[in-house]
């Protein structure tokens, strides 16, 4: 599994609104109605995470879970990721 490169990586996140990235990283900062509408969110990327055994940094503040994605034994942003992120939009518009 390789990294993505610039091109590769500005290309799929077109698909992916909402979605930024850095050098070696995408994540996404999603807004909830609630705390514990936000707690039940992260537990829902939790169980998919797991589920693939593939796992995002949380950041729960309050109504807000940023979610980022990373593969570090590629050192960047593989498929893998996009497919997390694309999992984790459909988990946050679907509860």
């Amino acid at each position: 599994m390789h990294s993505l490169n610039s091109t590769e990586l500005r290309a799929a996140l077109a698909g992916l609104p909402g979605w930024v990235a850095d050098a070696s990283a995408i994540s996404r900062t999603f807004t909830c109605l609630s705390f514990p509408e936000a707690m039940a969110f992260a537990g829902r990327v939790a169980t998919y995470a797991e589920s693939v055994d593939h796992h995002p940094d949380l950041l729960i503040s309050y109504q807000k879970v940023t979610v980022t994605w990373s593969t570090h034994s590629a050192g960047g942003v593989t498929d893998k990721d996009l497919a997390a992120a694309r999992a984790t939009d459909a988990r946050f518009l679907t509860p």
